[in-house]
């Protein structure tokens, strides 16, 4: 689709990372951006900031894992503008879930499934009927992870299963939208190809207490930091994405009418490979012997 000023974003998990960036890069790209994030000063302070630079802002706060706050971040976004054409379900959580899948927290499960895949379908279904309706050009951006859609990563289970989920998602959104001949796209973003600078590591500081965890982390990186000085010191490369590089490509995918939002890597086409080859060949899958947990 074509991006042009006067059109409307919509952008939760904005306050920060990826979701700011994209709506920083819709922004300049003249369009009207709605802001939804869970932590109010943060989202203030983005807001502020765009509004700062011309960017007309509509900002609310909204836990994506409660359906009826995704209702109305819908109606409050159609009652300011009127439409909205592009939509990214980009919010998510890592739970901190340890150690052997048996021995997970069942509320780290619940919390994870509540943003990561409920939040995306809530989105979907709040906004994507008034979407059609309109009969506009539009498109749908759900944000996943290699973690869970490129190269299932053990080490993280819960966060890799959600991840996997809203590729399943995304991929029968799109035949869906096909087959109605509608004139909305969608596409599925992995972000990478290497690390980012969010606060996905931190994303404790913003759990609710109805899914609070009831066995105390052992992990000893509380922070993303902590864990790169960590690497760093062991001798490890540690090697970062830049958040705006995230959202240009995801601004030339929704242009393009991409459905695979996914960064040119030589390690992540190699990732795929190996995935196929082993489903193929009906071999056990090798490529998960790397992550085998001590």
């Amino acid at each position: 689709m074509d991006l042009h000023p006067g059109q409307v974003a919509v952008v939760t998990g904005a306050a920060s990372g990826i979701g700011l960036a994209m709506a920083r890069r819709f922004a300049a790209e003249g369009l009207k951006v709605v802001l939804a994030d869970v932590e109010r000063d943060a989202l203030e302070r983005a807001a502020s900031d765009l509004r700062a630079d011309g960017t007309e802002v509509h900002a609310r706060v909204v836990d994506v894992g409660s359906r009826d706050q995704v209702v109305e971040l819908a109606d409050s976004a159609y009652e300011t503008y009127g439409a909205v054409h592009v939509l990214c379900n980009n919010a998510g959580v890592g739970s901190g879930a340890e150690g052997r899948m048996w021995e997970h927290d069942p509320n780290d499960w619940a919390w994870a499934f509540a943003v990561n895949v409920w939040g995306v379908f809530h989105g979907v279904q709040a906004f994507l009927p008034r979407m059609l309706a309109a009969g506009e050009p539009g498109h749908v951006v759900n944000t996943s992870s290699a973690d869970g859609g490129i190269a299932p990563l053990p080490t993280a289970s819960v966060y890799a299963v959600t991840k996997a989920a809203v590729v399943t998602m995304t991929e029968s959104l799109y035949a869906h939208l096909r087959a109605e001949h509608a004139r909305v796209g969608a596409s599925v973003l992995f972000p990478g190809p290497h690390m980012l600078r969010t606060g996905l590591w931190e994303s404790h500081r913003n759990r609710p207490v109805r899914y609070a965890k009831r066995r105390p982390r052992r992990t000893p990186y509380r922070s993303l930091e902590q864990w790169e000085t960590a690497m760093r010191e062991a001798g490890q490369e540690v090697r970062f994405t830049p958040v705006e590089e995230v959202a240009d490509l995801v601004v030339d995918g929704v242009r393009a009418d991409r459905f695979w939002l996914l960064p040119k890597s030589e390690r992540s086409d190699d990732q795929v490979r190996a995935r196929a080859r082993s489903m193929l060949d009906r071999t056990n899958p090798s490529y998960l012997e790397r992550f085998i947990l001590d």
